[in-house]
């Protein structure tokens, strides 16, 4: 698998920002990613130490559309929490003030 299709997006809540007190960091990785495909990602991408990853499968959630009153379900995510080493930033969640 291409590093590039391992991390998707990053993950910004409220939970996700009080993480980062920690060095904890929350993306939303492809499905079919490993442990040591994402932290090898994050490494390259950020040029950060990667002390461990933790994943999780999110199910998906189902909503109405408007018109027909259908229920739609979302599809399942995947979900890779990564610890990075001290006094190391990543510098997409860092907000210009």
């Amino acid at each position: 698998m291409k590093l590039d299709n391992i991390l998707l997006r990053p993950v910004i809540s409220e939970a996700s920002i009080k993480a980062m007190e920690t060095n904890k960091y929350v993306f939303v990785v492809n499905k079919n990613a490993s442990k040591q495909e994402v932290a090898k990602a994050i490494k390259e991408g950020f040029g950060v130490d990667v002390l461990s990853v933790q994943t999780r499968i999110i199910k998906g959630k189902s909503r109405r559309t408007l018109k027909k009153r259908d229920r739609v379900t979302l599809g399942p995510s995947k979900r890779a929490t990564v610890k990075i080493g001290k006094d190391q930033k990543i510098d997409i969640f860092e907000s210009k003030k």
